[in-house]
């Protein structure tokens, strides 16, 4: 089987189709989401100690923070040829 990685900053990467959400970390319910997977410990914080610009939600209700643009890593999942890809579902 092969798993498609996507890079999340600093050398981490994450297996793509694990993936459910990137989201920008300001807004009240992906705070909320955030102080739930740190109290349950399925916080993975990546961000080598600098800002949060990205929260990710993978199927197994772990959350990694990323110090990269949630825009960024939304590109990071297009094909590798500048290609887009059809959205699947999950």
């Amino acid at each position: 089987m092969n798993s498609r990685m996507i890079n999340v900053g600093f050398g981490n990467s994450v297996v793509a189709s694990r993936v459910l959400l990137v989201a920008n970390p300001k807004s009240s319910p992906i705070k909320k989401l955030k102080e739930e997977a740190k109290q349950q410990k399925k916080l993975i914080d990546v961000t080598e100690g600098r800002k949060t610009r990205s929260i990710i939600l993978l199927d197994s209700d772990h959350v990694v923070l990323s110090a990269i643009q949630p825009e960024t890593i939304n590109l990071r999942f297009l094909p590798s040829d500048g290609t887009k890809e059809e959205a699947r579902d999950r």
